[in-house]
């Protein structure tokens, strides 16, 4: 039987913990997903959103700001914040917005997309959720939800 060197050995164990630390390590895909936030939002759209715990509210904003200002009345959800120094300008940081509301609500209908302005809506006229992003200055965007 031959001995096992030293550096061999070491080279085992450091493979080994690279491996072991691999899915702790973040990537730009383990950024946090407004989806299901936005989608409890919408679904609380015809009932009214007062009953939307401050975790609903602020998810929406998380993978964009840090420092989201969100809250929720009986007819509408609003939310302001400052978007990440690497999404852009203000107008990019929107279409990134916009990309995601689309992706997380197919059934949405995106009836506008302007650099200062997203509008989606889903549900029948009478029955209408209102989604619409906007730029809110030169360094902040709004999502303001509302229903019928």
């Amino acid at each position: 039987m031959k001995p096992i060197h030293r550096p061999m050995l070491r080279m085992a164990f450091a493979t080994a913990l690279v491996a072991a630390l691999l899915p702790a390590i973040a990537t730009a895909d383990d950024a946090p997903s407004p989806c299901a936030a936005l989608k409890r939002i919408v679904a609380a759209a015809p009932g009214g959103f007062t009953g939307l715990s401050q975790a609903d509210v602020n998810g929406v904003a998380q993978p964009y700001g840090d420092d989201a200002q969100c809250s929720a009345s009986h007819d509408s959800y609003q939310c302001l914040w400052t978007p990440h120094h690497d999404a852009g300008s203000s107008a990019d940081a929107l279409q990134s917005v916009a990309a995601d509301i689309a992706s997380c609500l197919p059934d949405a209908t995106h009836d506008q997309n302007s650099p200062a302005r997203q509008h989606f809506y889903l549900g029948a006229r009478d029955q209408r959720t209102q989604i619409t992003a906007t730029t809110a200055g030169p360094t902040k965007l709004k999502l303001v939800v509302s229903g019928k």
